[in-house]
């Protein structure tokens, strides 16, 4: 049996993969990377409306930022095979 933070990392992995397969469909819209970047982030923000004030998604998505970025900072400084 899951514990509920187990549980909670699977929702989360299920939903970066619909998160995903919607970019793949958003590239096949519009080969224009700023079309695709701007539209999730009205994503995030349509997803607060009502409930949060503009400033605290703001301020939500820079925190998102904050922890991720490691990540893919570590991930850009490894060498690439055969590079």
């Amino acid at each position: 049996m899951a514990t509920p933070t187990d549980e909670n990392f699977n929702d989360y992995k299920r939903a970066e993969q619909k998160a995903l397969e919607l970019l793949a469909a958003m590239k096949a819209v519009s080969p224009k990377k700023v079309d695709i970047e701007l539209a999730l982030l009205v994503a995030i923000f349509e997803l607060h409306k009502g409930t949060l004030p503009a400033e605290t998604i703001g301020a939500i998505v820079q925190g998102h930022l904050k922890q991720i970025l490691p990540h893919y900072a570590a991930k850009a400084a490894r060498p690439t095979a055969g590079g």
